[in-house]
């Protein structure tokens, strides 16, 4: 496919995207599943109008994926509820950490032992499919920073931090491969990239975003005409937290999501010492309620006048990926062994691997159900896979998980899209009977 007809279906669609928006939101389908239909159609599974290798160009797509998770991370981050709490973030905790590793053990064990994969790369594909994705699951996300629906908060914190807590698991899947120094006994990936990556990119983006809010605060209070390009910082503070925390070695994605995550918390309890001088600021509330104050204009946000700029990137990023893989499919991909491999993702492992997370918990089972359903896989799991390809991956078992990940993250969108508003509804519907987060 040329450049011509690539602009004519992106621009259609997109033309098509914003008429159509509130039919859209009546049907049955997300907007995710019509992406893929339309690249199933002009892909090489129908029209064969296009054929996009993701072997070939491994290294753009590992950049595009990269862009659209971090905006995505970044979108996520700065709707998480004011103030945070260990009471409230420690569901979603455990499920990006203990039902992670859960998981990635679970997937594994399928790929060693029913698919003959070697034991790294069981585990390599299980990193790959273990996280949630932040940016296709919209319909269960949290959708403004005043949204405290516990079941969509669980499931954007987790997927705003398993993108980051997956990649130690990456590194031990390459390192079993010989493409990752792992140390004596695991030692160096013990401490190397699980406890100095985790915590330094966590450090790196709890005080990067803490910094900014409190440097526009203070610019936009000593000169109140003194006018910032939102946008412009918002996509500054991804760049220099992802920036910073590859130079340092620890875990970018990580680094992003809290960085958004202390950016907005900064700047709500700035407002709240504002407009209540003598209200402790462990007690902060959101700016909404803030900014009641008769006497006071509500003083703009970084986090806010960002947001909506943040979340157009990221529909436009999800509607090109998800083209990008229904163009790669073939009708032969739709293999035994990677349809089984995904069912076993979706009815097993993810069920199980909650279930275990969140063993010991009060959390209701209802939305334990949810969220053990609701693990949906996308492109951070395309993410992951280029840049394990670019590691240096044999060609052999690099064709192997394409297939593989790409038919799941495919039926991901399918049974997931599919089931997400008929189940959503039946649970609002019963929510007055759940416990406020």
């Amino acid at each position: 496919m040329t450049n011509a007809p690539w602009f004519l279906l992106v621009g259609g669609l997109l033309l098509a995207r914003g008429l159509t928006s509130s039919v859209l939101k009546r049907l049955p389908v997300t907007p995710a599943i019509i992406y893929l239909a339309v690249g199933l159609l002009v892909g090489p599974t129908v029209l064969n109008a296009f054929h996009f290798n993701p072997l070939k160009q491994s290294a753009l797509l590992e950049v595009l994926t990269e862009v659209a998770v971090l905006i995505s991370l970044f979108s996520a981050g700065v709707k998480m509820p004011v103030p945070v709490s260990f009471a409230r973030w420690r569901t979603p905790i455990l499920l990006a950490s203990v039902s992670m590793t859960v998981s990635v053990v679970l997937v594994a064990a399928f790929a060693y032992y029913l698919l003959g994969l070697p034991l790294g790369a069981g585990i390599l594909l299980g990193a790959i499919l273990a996280p949630t994705d932040p940016v296709l699951a919209t319909d269960v996300q949290i959708r403004h920073p005043g949204d405290r629906d516990q079941l969509r908060f669980t499931l954007t914190c987790e997927a705003g931090m398993n993108d980051g807590s997956a990649f130690p698991f990456v590194m031990l899947g390459l390192g079993l491969l010989g493409l990752h120094e792992l140390g004596d006994s695991g030692l160096r990936w013990a401490l190397v990239d699980v406890l100095w990556a985790t915590v330094a990119g966590i450090a790196v983006g709890v005080t990067s975003g803490a910094a900014l809010a409190r440097l526009a605060w203070k610019l936009r209070g000593e000169s109140p005409e003194h006018k910032l390009m939102d946008d412009f910082l918002g996509l500054g503070l991804i760049g220099v937290a992802y920036g910073l925390s590859v130079l340092l070695g620890a875990w970018g994605f990580l680094a992003v999501f809290f960085a958004a995550v202390a950016l907005r918390q900064t700047e709500v309890k700035l407002a709240a010492a504002r407009d209540y001088p003598d209200r402790p600021q462990s007690r902060a509330i959101e700016p909404a309620a803030s900014s009641a104050s008769p006497d006071r204009e509500p003083v703009p946000t970084v986090s806010e006048g960002s947001l909506i700029f943040k979340e157009h990137l990221e529909r436009l990023s999800e509607m090109v990926l998800i083209l990008l893989i229904g163009g790669t499919l073939f009708l032969d991909s739709w293999s035994w062994r990677a349809v089984g491999l995904a069912l076993f993702l979706f009815v097993v492992a993810r069920p199980v691997s909650v279930l275990a997370g969140l063993s010991g918990t009060r959390t209701s089972w209802p939305i334990r159900g949810m969220v053990g359903w609701f693990g949906v896989r996308g492109i951070g799991s395309l993410y992951y896979l280029m840049y394990a390809i670019q590691q240096g991956l044999p060609e052999k078992l690099a064709l192997e998980l394409i297939q593989l990940t790409l038919v799941a993250v495919a039926l991901s969108i399918l049974v997931h899209g599919t089931s997400v508003k008929p189940l959503m509804g039946l649970f609002w519907r019963h929510r007055k009977h759940l416990p406020t987060p």
